[in-house]
């Protein structure tokens, strides 16, 4: 099926922007994605119409609690779960830290806890805060020369006494994928708890957490063309064993008991409509998650062609040198650095030039401190999604070529 670009384009008013007198391009997805009318619509439509707290007899209330739970019905589809197992929150990061606390009750001494040195930051120390209060032993697992998870360092980091085991779908740093079957079933053989982050994967790839057969998984809707928010999914089962932090009056049915506080109404609104503009990305039939599916193959394919044609290009730029797998059975997204330059002044001369951009560690602490990288200022991350166009990375790569030469 023809992936129509430019038809995506138009709906979304951002990419009209002009910089340094040039149409803008925006590079910096894996930062966070820009929005579409519809879901500019619908929340700015809750303000006009909707705008309450929940569990009124008025209508606004009702309203309320109606898109909100629309919502939740459009996650599921995208996760291809029960919405009774969708958690709705302000970012991934608070999301996991609120869960860590319910897990140090599950934890205690002698246990491990096993985490990637490929993750952000979010999908680590919550887990090292939890491991530290309960006396755990915390267990690392290294990436290889190919920046691709070594399962070998993985087996040597799982044992009888493994109860947590957190990993990423994708690298937000490197762009890298990993083998999430073989981390589920040797996490499955010990008997632990699978915790994975699809923040990055999420505008890439298509998620099926049934599929996936992970036990708890995040994710965040800005980076899949909605507004900042966090998503959790975790088991029915474990909602309801878990024990979360929580005031005395509010819900103590799952998932509404593991939503503390009065949420962002208009927020939650807009990741619905998010969810539903991915669904309609493309012409398609049978029911959203058909839809949803339909659509993430030909996005991903579009963004394939976008990966081919920058390494392509890359290979042929002297003095740069490129931090992840250097094929495309990976993320649209790039980490490099260019001779000896600072990745920030790099990242500036980028921005003048229109090009936006991110430099440093992006959070991805660990990937920056293996990789001997962190104190010289992280790399430069370039990322494309799809709304991006072979145009818009020959720019990227134009400018890269250009200030490739500056010493």
């Amino acid at each position: 099926m023809t992936f129509d670009v430019d038809a995506v384009r138009a709906k979304f008013p951002a990419l009209k922007r002009q910089s340094s007198g040039r149409p803008a391009v925006f590079a910096d997805a894996p930062g966070g994605t820009q929005v579409p009318f519809e879901v500019i619509e619908a929340m700015t439509s809750y303000y006009e119409t909707s705008n309450a707290n929940r569990g009124g007899a008025f209508a606004t209330s009702a309203e309320t609690d109606e898109i909100v739970e629309r919502s939740r019905a459009a996650v599921a589809d995208f996760l291809n779960c029960d919405a009774g197992e969708v958690v709705l929150g302000a970012n991934m990061t608070t999301l996991a830290f609120g869960l860590s606390r319910s897990l140090v009750r599950e934890l205690k001494p002698g246990d491990e806890v096993v985490v990637t040195r490929l993750d952000h930051d979010a999908n680590i120390a919550p887990w090292l805060a939890a491991a530290e209060d309960a006396g755990a032993t915390v267990r690392w697992v290294d990436f290889d020369d190919e920046f691709r998870l070594d399962l070998a360092s993985l087996d040597n980091a799982m044992s009888e006494r493994t109860k947590v085991v957190a990993f990423t779908l994708a690298s937000n740093a490197l762009g890298t994928i990993t083998d999430a079957r073989a981390i589920v079933e040797r996490a499955r053989r010990v008997g632990a708890l699978v915790i994975a982050d699809a923040v990055h994967f999420a505008p890439h790839r298509l998620i099926d957490v049934t599929e996936l057969d992970v036990d708890v998984l995040f994710c965040s809707p800005y980076k899949f063309f909605g507004p900042h928010a966090g998503v959790m999914y975790a088991r029915r089962e474990l909602l309801d064993s878990w024990h979360p932090y929580k005031v005395r009056p509010s819900d103590d049915i799952s998932p509404w008991r593991w939503e503390t506080g009065t949420a962002n109404h208009e927020g939650i609104a807009g990741v619905g409509a998010c969810v539903d503009y991915i669904a309609n990305l493309v012409p398609g039939q049978g029911d959203r998650r058909a839809q949803i599916v339909n659509s993430m193959e030909v996005a991903h394919e579009h963004q394939q062609r976008l990966t081919t044609h920058f390494l392509k290009g890359l290979s042929g730029i002297e003095g740069i040198a490129l931090y992840g797998p250097d094929d495309n059975e990976r993320t649209s997204t790039f980490a490099l650095r260019l001779r000896d330059q600072h990745p920030e002044d790099s990242a500036t001369r980028l921005a003048e030039r229109g090009i936006f951009v991110w430099s440093g560690n992006y959070y991805a602490l660990a990937v920056m401190e293996a990789l001997d990288l962190e104190d010289s200022g992280g790399a430069v991350r370039i990322g494309f999604c799809h709304y991006n166009t072979i145009e818009e990375v020959d720019c990227v790569l134009g400018a890269l070529e250009t200030i490739s030469r500056v010493l």
